[in-house]
């Protein structure tokens, strides 16, 4: 019997993955990673290792979610050590409890390897605190996708009206409704808003924007995913604690509206 690994990489920058992660890599027989997967990471893997992608785009799959559970226990089974390397971490919004669920069904032995997650790498690398004294006092993360099931937090406006700080993953696409969904839940219009395409990334880009202007700015500047949406007043800190994109090469910041 071997043994699978769910590992999370981290946001993309290699340097910031887990030297516990990295020996994963490095004993690995099997790989099966993800596309936000910096490609830098699979260089660490051993000669004659397996790498399978199993990337996923929006609204499209390269591979089924159950096809890469069944692949997990089937490399297990066979006495391969496999890894499961995914994007940020695999706990959050990364599907990583479905496959250990599945794993163990299968009394497959596995561990799990925290990773750091979006909008904590957005947050530090856009120079933007998540909790700030007297201004926030509470994060809430959660995911912008499917927005419109009943059961959503986006639809909780009692909840919404209680969260300082938001982090939103995978909002781009719903980005209408979310905006709908916050001045519903009386947030001011004026409140600003960050969005942070591929943090950590040399792609970085930090679009600052505000709730009212939110959805006409994803337009108007063309903004796409992988993107984490912070909410709240802690965004104003980005014009004084950004370093990451104000070092040369680095991609630029473009503050939305500015000019209107």
């Amino acid at each position: 019997m071997g043994k699978v690994y769910i590992v999370g990489a981290g946001p993309g920058d290699p340097e910031l993955i887990t030297i516990k992660a990295l020996k994963c890599i490095q004993k690995a027989d099997v790989i099966m990673y993800d596309r936000l997967v910096n490609k830098e990471l699979l260089s660490y893997a051993k000669e004659g290792a397996d790498l399978i992608y199993c990337g996923k785009l929006p609204n499209y799959h390269t591979m089924k979610q159950e096809t890469i559970n069944k692949f997990l226990v089937k490399y297990a089974k066979a006495g391969k050590t496999v890894v499961r390397l995914k994007g940020g971490d695999p706990y959050v919004f990364g599907r990583g409890g479905e496959e250990a669920e599945y794993v163990a069904k299968h009394q497959i032995p596995f561990e799990v390897v925290p990773g750091i997650t979006a909008s904590i790498a957005a947050s530090s690398y856009s120079g933007i605190p998540l909790t700030q004294r007297n201004i926030s006092g509470n994060v809430t993360i959660l995911t912008g996708h499917r927005v419109n099931e009943e059961n959503h937090l986006l639809n909780n406006l009692s909840f919404l009206k209680a969260a300082d700080t938001l982090c939103i993953y995978m909002g781009i696409g719903n980005i209408e409704t979310i905006q709908a969904q916050l001045l519903k839940a009386d947030k001011s219009e004026q409140t600003p808003v960050a969005f942070v395409e591929w943090a950590s990334t040399d792609k970085q880009r930090t679009i600052i924007s505000s709730i009212e202007k939110m959805a006409h700015d994803v337009n108007e500047k063309e903004i796409e995913n992988p993107c984490l949406i912070i909410v709240g007043e802690v965004v104003k800190f980005h014009s004084k604690l950004n370093w990451f994109e104000d070092v040369p090469s680095r991609s630029m910041i473009v503050e939305a509206g500015a000019s209107q």
